[in-house]
C-alpha cells in the first residue's frame, strides 16, 4: 500500500508520521507492553480521535470495570462520552466455590465472553473497537491451536464489518503464543526502560509488523503526558549537500568577516571550538545577533549556562540583545540535563524552523548537549542527524564545542564529530609577554577561501575586537609562542 493511500488518524502526535499517515484500516493490530508502559492510554486516545471524527467506537474490557477505566483516564481530562463499553471482565458471583476444580476457565467462562465481543459488535456497528486486554482471551481458551483460530475468527470478522481494531497485549505472553503475532496484521510494541546508569526511565513505541505498508522503523521515544502520549519519531535524516547560494552571513565585525573570506556561508554549520573561557559562546553570539540585526530569525539553545547568565554576558560586550528577544525575532532555550530525549529535542528545532521561520541556531554546547543525551544512544548520531536536517532546510547553524586542554597539543573537538562540519573555528590561548591572549583562527571552510592567519580576538565593553596578524610570533598554537627570526 502506498503512503498516499487512505489511511486512519491516531490522533498521538509523532505516531502518524511514523505510519506514513496512520493504521491502515479494516485491519486488526496488537498493542504489546508490560503493566505500566500505556496500553491502554494509547488505545482510549486512538478511540477519542475517532469520536473526535464522527467515528462509531466500541471499547471491550476485559480485565478493569469501565467505572475504574474513566476514573483512570479522567486525570488526562478525557471521558468516554460517545465511546460504547461492553464490560466483560469477572462479575460478582461468576465463580462460585470450588467451581474451576471440576471445569476449567475455558469451559465456564468462553461462551459469555466470546459472544459478548461478536454481539457488542453486531449492537454498535463500529468503526473503530479496542479489546483491552485480548491477554485474557488467552486464559478462555483450552490450547494454543484453538486461541490462535478464534483470534484469527475474530480479527476476520472485524475486517468484514469495516473495524479496525486494536488489541491489548502482555509481551510475554506473546512470546509463548507465537501464533498470535502471525494472526495480527501489526504489532506495536511499547516499552518503559531504564538508562545503563538507571538514573532515568526512557519509554519507547516501536512498530514491529504493519502488513501492506512501510514504516518508520526503530525506537521512538514518547512522553506520557498530561494530555495524553506525545511521540518523537525517530526518523534518519538525509544528507544533502550544504547550500551554495553564495550568499554569506557577517558575523558584523570587519576584521573577522575578512578572516573568513567574507563571512560564513548561509545554510552551513560551523563549529567554535576552544577550551573554557577563551570566547566561545560570545562569538557565537555576535554572529547570532548579527544575522537577526540583518532580518534573520535566530534560536539560541543552550545545555549548560543559564539563560540570564548569557544575557548578562551580552550586555557587558556591548550587544544589543535586547530588542532581540523582545521582538521575538531572537529565542531562546534553556535545555536541563536528562530534560529532552535527543528526538524530542529535534522535534524542538523542527518547531523552531518549520512554524517559527528559524533560520540561525546556536547550539552551546557540544559537551552539554553530549551529558544531556548519553542517556540515550551515540552522540555522533544525533548529531549527524540533528546537523543534517539543518543542512536540508537551509538553516545557519553554529555549534560550541569546548575541549580540556589550555594549551599543547591542538585538536577541534574531543568528541569525534570535526567532520560534520563546513566550518571550524578553533580559539587559543596562548601566553605573550607575561599575559594570556586569546588567539582566533580559521582551520576549515568548505565552501570558500579564508585567510590561514591567526589573530588575537579580545572581548571589551565595547564589543569584540580582532587583532592583526600575530606574523612575529611561532607556536602560537602549543599555546607558548616564541618570536619569529627576523628574515
Amino acid at each position: 500500500m502506498s503512503a498516499s493511500a487512505k489511511r486512519i488518524p491516531s490522533g498521538i502526535p509523532g505516531f502518524d508520521e511514523v505510519l506514513y499517515g496512520g493504521l491502515v484500516p479494516h485491519q486488526s493490530y496488537l498493542v504489546v507492553g508490560s503493566p505500566g508502559t500505556g496500553k491502554t492510554i494509547f488505545s482510549v486516545q486512538w478511540l477519542r480521535e475517532g469520536v473526535a471524527r464522527g467515528e462509531r467506537c466500541l471499547l471491550v474490557t476485559l480485565a478493569v470495570p469501565p467505572e475504574r477505566l474513566a476514573s483512570n483516564v479522567a486525570g488526562f481530562g478525557w471521558s468516554l462520552e460517545g465511546v460504547a463499553v461492553a464490560d466483560l471482565g469477572p462479575r460478582p458471583g461468576d465463580q462460585a466455590p470450588g467451581e474451576y476444580e471440576v471445569f476449567p476457565p475455558s469451559e465456564v467462562e468462553r461462551t459469555r465472553v466470546w459472544e459478548g465481543i461478536y454481539e457488542a459488535v453486531r449492537a454498535n456497528e463500529p468503526q473503530r473497537v479496542v479489546i483491552d486486554s485480548a491477554t485474557q482471551l488467552r486464559f478462555l481458551s483450552a490450547d494454543e491451536y484453538q486461541f490462535r483460530k478464534q483470534i484469527l475468527a475474530l480479527a476476520r470478522h472485524l475486517a468484514e464489518r469495516g473495524c479496525t481494531s486494536l488489541m491489548t497485549f502482555e509481551p510475554g505472553q506473546l512470546e509463548r503464543e507465537a501464533g498470535v503475532a502471525l494472526a495480527a496484521d501489526g504489532i506495536i510494541h511499547l516499552r518503559l526502560e531504564t538508562s545503563p546508569d538507571r538514573v532515568i526511565g526512557i519509554r519507547s513505541l516501536e512498530v514491529e509488523k504493519l502488513r501492506g505498508s512501510d514504516f518508520h522503523s526503530g525506537r521512538h521515544p514518547l512522553r506520557i503526558t498530561s494530555d495524553g502520549i506525545v511521540l518523537f519519531p525517530h526518523i534518519i535524516e538525509q544528507v544533502v549537500a550544504s547550500s551554495q547560494s553564495g550568499e554569506q552571513l557577517s558575523s558584523g565585525l570587519a576584521e573577522l568577516d575578512a578572516l573568513l573570506g567574507g563571512g560564513i556561508e548561509a545554510g552551513t554549520a560551523t563549529i567554535i571550538s576552544g577550551p573554557t573561557g577563551a570566547g566561545k559562546t560570545s562569538l557565537g553570539m555576535q554572529f547570532l545577533l548579527s544575522a537577526v540585526a540583518s532580518g534573520a530569525r535566530g534560536l539560541l539553545c543552550t545545555f549548560e549556562e543559564p539563560l540570564e547568565s548569557i544575557y548578562a554576558r551580552c550586555r557587558s560586550l556591548g550587544m544589543n540583545i535586547d530588542p532581540a528577544l523582545e521582538s521575538g525575532a531572537l529565542a531562546a532555550v534553556g535545555v536541563s540535563p536528562l530534560e529532552l530525549y535527543p528526538d524530542e529535542f529535534l522535534a524542538l528545532v523542527r518547531r523552531a524552523v518549520e512554524r517559527d521561520g528559524c533560520q540561525v541556531l546556536m547550539l552551546d554546547s557540544l559537551r552539554g548537549y553530549s551529558l544531556a543525551m548519553e542517556q540515550f544512544g551515540s552522540l555522533t548520531a544525533h548529531v549527524h542527524n540533528l546537523v543534517a536536517y539543518l543542512r536540508r532546510k537551509g538553516v545557519t547553524v553554529f555549534l560550541v564545542n569546548e575541549i580540556e586542554r589550555l594549551t599543547g597539543d591542538l585538536m577541534l573537538t574531543e568528541l569525534g564529530i570535526s567532520y560534520i562540519a563546513d566550518n571550524i573555528i578553533l580559539l587559543r590561548f596562548c601566553e605573550q609577554e607575561g599575559r594570556v591572549v586569546k588567539v582566533v583562527a580559521c582551520v576549515k571552510k568548505r565552501l570558500g577561501d579564508f585567510q590561514p592567519e591567526l589573530r588575537e580576538l579580545r572581548l571589551t565593553d565595547q564589543g569584540l575586537a580582532i587583532g592583526p596578524k600575530l606574523g612575529h610570533l611561532r607556536g602560537v598554537l602549543s599555546g607558548i609562542p616564541h618570536t619569529a627570526p627576523r628574515s
